[in-house]
This record gives structure tokens, sequence and C-alpha cells, in this order.
């Protein structure tokens, strides 16, 4: 490429002290993913300084978009969750100020309660200038598509900023009913294997088909690891449109609402065919660190963003070098580029 390619990393991942105090005294599951231990994942998680500054060069990443690690705040209790959500933003905001070239970050949101969590929203993007939110799926058992959102999603919508999802663990009735009795890989396929993506590409369809879309028709949603699942199989389920009573083709709503990102799988099929189904236009990056930083067992390919792995991949994929650009930094700064901005 004539100039150096800039590229925006999405899903980049901390724990901040507010929170990971929180999960202590909530006794949430002590596992590297929460920061807990000494797994180089859950030292990574903490790190925010040199350390990490130096992973996203070894990455090739220029800048980073901070988000709390999987599932945030949102399985905490509620009235903890309102003010780790607020504490856990001004610790984002200080990371950000630290280098402001290099780090962004999505806004924590308690979910748990629609008022608080379209305030935060609001004092995130006004008065700290976060440029979105990262949500988990489900709060509890309500899922996205439940009408106690619809606070939060017109907010987003009038704030002017997307909303970025990320999946967590099934519900304990459908790890039992199809995860059970795999020893240990029980547990890694009704997460990170894949249990977490048929959950959270659920709710997308959810959203869809329940006419949050309908209702807030300029709500942008991010979609990582390539669309949830659910994007490989548009041209089937929206069979059904009708009979879901549909405005508009299902694929329409993906690309007028979704943006997507590959959340650090770096496999060209995946690239190609969310570059036909979305367009480059919709498409944008992330490298899901620490999860896939360093991590190659027996030689396998596609989830490991080390060594310049997160730069070449984008650098040596089949598009012109403005849709490269586009997937690598413009197509965010576009989208971000409607966002109210903190008032000075």
């Amino acid at each position: 490429m004539p100039d150096r390619l800039k590229i925006i990393g999405l899903e980049e991942t901390v724990v901040v002290p507010s929170v990971f105090e929180a999960y202590q005294r909530a006794g949430s599951p002590q596992i590297p993913a929460r920061g807990f231990g000494d797994d180089p994942i859950a030292k990574n998680l903490h790190e925010v300084g040199e350390q990490r500054l130096a992973h996203m060069d070894d990455q090739g990443i220029d800048v980073a978009v901070l988000s709390l690690s999987s599932p945030g705040v949102q399985d905490l209790p509620e009235a903890d969750a309102i003010a780790v959500a607020r504490d856990a933003n001004d610790e984002l905001a200080a990371i950000v100020a630290s280098h402001p070239d290099r780090f962004q970050a999505f806004a924590a949101i308690p979910t748990q309660s629609p008022a608080a969590a379209a305030a935060e929203l609001e004092r995130a993007v006004i008065e700290l200038g976060f440029p979105g939110a990262m949500l988990y799926g489900r709060t509890g058992d309500k899922l996205a598509d439940h009408p106690d959102n619809d606070e939060l999603y017109a907010a987003a919508e009038r704030l002017g900023v997307p909303l970025h999802f990320h999946p967590q663990t099934p519900v304990k009735p459908v790890i039992d009913a199809y995860y059970s009795d795999l020893g240990n890989m029980s547990m890694i396929l009704a997460g990170a294997g894949i249990g977490w993506y048929y959950d959270l590409g659920i709710q997308y369809l959810r959203m869809i088909f329940s006419g949050v879309f309908d209702r807030f028709p300029d709500l942008q949603v991010i979609a990582g690891h390539w669309g949830e699942v659910t994007m490989f199989y548009l041209d089937h389920v929206g069979f059904f449109a009708a009979a879901g009573g549909l405005r508009q083709p299902l694929a329409d709503y993906w690309k007028k609402n979704f943006w997507v990102a590959g959340s650090g799988t770096n496999s060209p099929r995946y690239l190609r065919w969310t570059a036909e189904v979305m367009g480059t236009d919709r498409m944008l990056y992330s490298t899901d660190y620490p999860f896939t930083y360093g991590f190659r067992p027996g030689g396998f390919p596609y989830v490991d963003t080390s060594n310049g792995e997160a730069r070449s991949f984008l650098e040596n994929s089949p598009f012109t070098d403005d849709q490269k650009a586009d997937i690598g930094h413009r197509n965010w700064e576009r989208l971000t580029a409607r966002a109210k901005r903190p008032a000075t």
C-alpha cells in the first residue's frame, strides 16, 4: 500500500479495578476472563500501560477501543451495577486520557435499570466523549429484545452512537441440554467454542423480528465474531420474513442496522463471505485482545493476532487499498462521526 494502513481495533478487552472488586464482592467465577489468577490472559486484562501498547505494536494495531470483559456489569445486582458502571467508565476515561492517540473506549452500561442505562450512556457520550457502548446480550433472563431496553436504544439512536454487542455464556438449561457430559469441553463449547455465538445471534434475530429496528430505524449495532453465526443463514431465515411480519427483507435490516467485525478470527473465508454479504463499507476491525494474543495450539492458524498477524491479515486481504482503509479505520470514523460530542 502507498501509505501505512491505519487499523483501529474495536474489541480490545480490559478489567478495571472497580469491576474486578465488584466481581470479588459478588462471588463471580474466578476465571482468567474476569481477571482472576496468574494466567497471561488475566494479567493482560489488567494491563493498560506500556505492555499493552507494546502488544498493540506487535499486532500492528494503531488504536484500541477498550471495553470490559464479558459480561461487563450485567450480572451484578442492580444497585451495584449502576455505581460500578459509572466508576468503570470514569476509569476507562482516565485510561483513554493517558494515551488519547492510542485508546478509545466503549461505555459500560447498567442494563438492569432502563433509566440508569440510558442516563449512563448519555453521560459517557456527552461528558466523557465515548463513541458508543458495549453490551452483553441478555441481562438476567431478559434478552436483548426485551422492551426494558427500548429506553437505552432510543438514547443510542438520539446520541448517534453504536452499540457493540458481545456474547456471554448461555443460560444453564441450554448448557445442560446441549453442552453437558463432554468433560472439560462442555464449558468450552458452551462459551467461546460456539455457544456464545448462537446465544447472541438468536438475540439479533429476535431484535429484528420483535421490531426493535422498526421502532429505532437509525439504531446501529456492531456484531463481532463475523456476525455471530446468524449472518451465514440470512438467505435461509429470510424466507420467513413475511411470516414474521417484517416491513422489509431480513437482509435489509442487517445491511442498514448492523456492522460486522471478525474479533480476531483471521479466517480468509469468513472475511470474503462477510464482504460478499455486507459489503466492505459495513465491515469493521477487531482483534479480541488478549484472548487471541500469543496462542496457537498445535499450529492452528486462525486465532492468533500476535507477531503482526492482526495487521498482515488485513493488509493481505483481497481488497483494494481504499477498501482495506475502510475496514481498518474509515468505516469506524464515519460511524462515530454522528456522535454527540462533549461541550467545550
